[in-house]
């Protein structure tokens, strides 16, 4: 006979069968049922509500909750929405009932990845939510729980999307949240790529060239003049074919942006915005997926729209040639490894030309830093501060969409910023004018310009939590700004700051942009928390204001989607969610 030491007694076996069904010491219900008795988790996987309430008919315990319907033997489910209610070992001896209070369909972290699978595959919320909590309390690295989404999003569809984007993006943020928001980054990330993937056809690869001699110079020429004439298949079997003749990264990279860049600001920024979040993803994917994610981009330049074909991009002041002119002088330029800083004057004098409504000396400013010597990483920089200033600035009287085209500027310009601080290709350089250019045409969003803030007063620097309460009301992007500083000029500490808008963000129903803000706010941010000095500490200012008012004029929203990753953590933490207490 088995030992009773670790079971737990659930009474005589008569009085069940008299009450056909009871609750025991760990939240297991215990039923009688065709002359056997079983024992499952009282609470519905689905949203806990409680199982000895539903009904037990040949062998299925359905949950009125919802109706979901469970094999009472072995806890699986005819309904894969709700999940598997974990069953447990019951044993009969002399007339009284032990239930073993470890489950017999315990998960480990092999079962819950191939849930995670299954989840994706299915578009299933709360068993891809309840997969991540598990994986993370097994001990799996958030980075290797993202890669299971990565490989499933790059083999189905048509290529890379805002979804990808979104998952690459939450990863890049987990050391910026505590736990709870960690696993909410990840489920939204996730749950993004479900729903856009699951039901699409597997994306099938074409095959590189026959093996040849051309050089890889021609290789890159290939590429490029196939998306000229927005030939995606030539491109892709050049692309692949570089690939495998062994190509570095940076040189791919610089292939494939070259291309990107030979038109102006294609897609409104998304495209390059989202070659620079694919890149991100290779450091997190297993290196068989190199492909498929390199190929997934290749969609993207069949046929964008290309700015310099737009009417605001010629008139009423012609953007587009002394553009041209000044790429010309970009060719000219031998290296830009040994770059020297920008002085104090010469940023001062960058910032505000960005901000004025100057393009012609704004265009020409910039080339001349850059034949001067100067950094183009740090140019590039300013840019994406000037784009979160312009945010900062703009006026709640405007359309609501118009947030979007402040938003479009900044993530494009701190995708620039990333993708120059990986590679030095002169040409690269076009896409720091494109930025510039995006900053000039956004200006009249500033006009008139938001009022700066007001420092709110009374502020307990140690407890962020008072800016979620602002925005659990509509439209509070001026209060929402004045307490984040009043909060900062207290001695708030900023990691609790951007802790608290990570949460702002994780508790919504979020759109793709809120997730774009967020990220490339904390990316630049990091960037200038390594220097020093009053200029540093203001830029860093100016991008957890824009962040703020970002995500401030978009919430609240229903937060219906956190709510299955909110469930998930509180039945593995072994909560009761729906009982009566």
């Amino acid at each position: 006979m088995k030992t009773m030491d670790k079971w737990t007694h659930a009474g005589s076996l008569e009085a069940l069968k008299q009450q056909r069904s009871i609750v025991i010491k760990g939240g297991i219900a215990v039923f009688y049922h065709e002359d056997n008795v079983y024992a499952v988790d009282n609470r519905c996987p689905h949203l806990g509500f409680p199982l000895h309430m539903g009904s037990l008919c040949e062998g299925i315990l359905t949950c009125h909750w919802h109706h979901a319907r469970f094999d009472v033997c072995s806890g699986g489910t005819l309904d894969p929405w709700a999940d598997d209610v974990s069953s447990h070992e019951v044993l009969c001896a002399d007339g009284e009932i032990w239930v073993n209070p470890l489950p017999k369909n315990a998960y480990n972290r092999e079962k819950y990845m191939a849930r995670l699978q299954e989840g994706l595959e299915q578009n299933i919320g709360i068993v891809i939510a309840k997969a991540v909590v598990g994986l993370m309390e097994s001990g799996v690295a958030a980075p290797e729980i993202a890669r299971a989404g990565i490989a499933f999003g790059v083999q189905y569809g048509t290529g890379w999307g805002a979804d990808l984007t979104i998952l690459t993006a939450m990863t890049r943020i987990l050391p910026k949240l505590d736990k709870d928001s960690q696993i909410l980054a990840l489920y939204h990330g996730l749950h993004q790529v479900a729903g856009n993937r699951s039901s699409r056809a597997e994306r099938h690869l074409l095959t590189p060239l026959p093996a040849s001699e051309v050089s890889e110079e021609r290789l890159i020429a290939w590429y490029r003049n196939c998306l000229e004439v927005r030939d995606t298949q030539g491109a892709q079997r050049v692309l692949l074919t570089a690939i495998r003749r062994g190509f570095t990264h940076e040189r791919i990279m610089e292939m494939m942006l070259l291309a990107v860049t030979d038109h102006f600001y294609l897609d409104g920024g998304h495209t390059l915005d989202f070659h620079n979040k694919a890149f991100e993803a290779l450091a997190l994917a297993d290196p068989s997926e190199q492909e498929r994610i390199l190929t997934s981009l290749v969609p993207l330049l069949g046929n964008p729209t290309r700015s310099e074909e737009l009417h605001q991009w010629q008139s009423p002041v012609n953007l587009v040639e002394p553009l041209k002119q000044a790429f010309l002088s970009l060719e000219q330029l031998n290296s830009l490894h040994d770059a020297r800083a920008l002085s104090q004057e010469e940023e001062e004098r960058l910032l505000k030309l960005l901000l004025g409504d100057q393009p012609l000396e704004t265009i020409q400013a910039i080339t001349d830093l850059l034949t001067d010597g100067c950094s183009p990483v740090q140019i590039a920089q300013f840019v994406a501060l000037a784009a979160a200033e312009r945010i900062c600035r703009f006026h709640t009287q405007n359309d609501f969409g118009d947030w979007i085209a402040v938003l479009h500027t900044f993530t494009y310009a701190h995708a620039v910023h990333e993708i120059l601080n990986r590679s030095r290709h002169p040409l690269l350089l076009r896409a720091v004018y494109y930025g510039a250019v995006s900053l000039y045409l956004d200006r009249f969003l500033n006009v008139p310009a938001a009022p700066k803030p007001k420092p709110k007063a009374g502020i307990d620097p140690l407890n962020a939590s008072g800016l979620l309460d602002i925005m659990d009301k509509r439209q509070q992007v001026n209060e929402a700004f004045d307490w984040v500083a009043g909060f900062l000029q207290a001695g708030g500490e900023p990691s609790k700051l951007i802790n608290a808008l990570g949460h702002a963000l994780l508790r919504e129903d979020a759109e793709f942009h809120s997730f774009q803000m967020l990220e490339a706010a904390i990316a630049e941010y990091e960037r200038w928390d390594s220097a020093s000095g009053e200029s540093a500490e203001r830029a860093k200012q100016t991008l957890l204001f824009a962040a703020t008012r970002y995500l401030a004029a978009h919430a609240p929203t229903p937060r219906d989607l956190p709510r299955n990753a909110k469930i998930a953590w509180r039945l593995h933490k072994g909560e009761k969610l729906f009982e009566e207490s």
